[in-house]
């Protein structure tokens, strides 16, 4: 799937229908990972002795072509993601990418969201995960659509799982889609999938840091959501911090503080999200 993480080509991408339980399989084509093959076997016969003659060349050579296999993959990619962006905005889907670490909240914030908003939009919702509909079917229990895509051992939804997601949802027309990408912070950064925007969920437990070991998913995202405030008494977490640190990777970013949990400041993300909309 991508050069970047070494996600494994031959995997089976399921898209699942969490209304009906019905699964279509999808495989990504395998090209780029035999050339990624071939590159490690031109250098992999030489043990550990350094002994024959060009080994520095036979590297390069491999280097380039990871280099170039990984321009190749992101631009399909990126083909793609402008293809669901003119859908989408022929459709006037307002589309976000919700992204973060494992455990930063993400289901429970859009559990609380569609709660709070389900009679005011129509919304539908694309889950991201290795393995379950366990999200998906929270999402349904919510009274709102929801579709499942299992990425296998892939660490990142792309564009072309999205296409595929998009057909099975069918969202309305005029409505707001939620894609709740699989917890990473590394490559969904750098796979557009044609949203309008990306959103980075960061919880009080992970670290303020995170944006600066991180810097190119906060510097994609839009707007920066400080998850699990209620969290703030028991943990060392240095707010202040943390959003400066996120504004020296993204001066535009905006910032905003909340609990999914308690609801403290989720009026905030609603006035957000209204915003969007009806700037969109």
């Amino acid at each position: 799937m991508c050069v970047t993480c070494g996600c494994s080509e031959t995997d089976q991408v399921a898209i699942v229908d969490a209304a009906t339980g019905d699964q279509r399989m999808m495989s990504h084509e395998a090209a780029h990972a035999h050339g990624h093959a071939h590159a490690h076997d031109e250098h992999s016969d030489h043990g550990h002795s350094h002994s024959y003659d060009g080994s520095a060349a036979v590297m390069a050579k491999a280097h380039r072509r990871t280099i170039d296999l990984e321009q190749e993959i992101l631009g399909k990619n990126q083909l793609i993601a402008e293809r669901n962006r003119g859908w989408l905005a022929a459709k006037r889907i307002l589309a976000l990418n919700l992204v973060s670490s494992p455990g930063s909240g993400k289901t429970t914030l859009l559990e609380h969201t569609l709660h709070a908003l389900k009679d005011e939009f129509e919304i539908g919702v694309i889950e991201g995960d290795q393995e379950t509909i366990n999200d998906a079917e929270r999402i349904r229990a919510t009274g709102c659509k929801a579709v499942q895509i299992n990425t296998g051992t892939g660490c990142h939804l792309e564009a072309d799982m999205l296409e595929r997601g998009l057909k099975t949802l069918e969202p309305a027309d005029n409505s707001l889609l939620f894609i709740e990408n699989v917890g990473n912070l590394v490559c969904p950064a750098l796979f557009d999938l044609g949203e309008h925007s990306k959103v980075a969920i960061l919880s009080v437990t992970e670290g303020e840091d995170k944006p600066l070991k991180y810097p190119h998913m906060f510097r994609a995202s839009k707007l920066m959501i400080l998850n699990k405030i209620d969290l703030l008494p028991y943990v060392k977490f240095d707010v202040e911090r943390s959003i400066a640190y996120a504004r020296e990777v993204n001066p535009e970013i905006e910032v905003l503080q909340l609990s999914s949990t308690t609801g403290e400041g989720c009026d905030r993300w609603h006035r957000w999200l209204r915003g969007a909309l009806e700037s969109f």
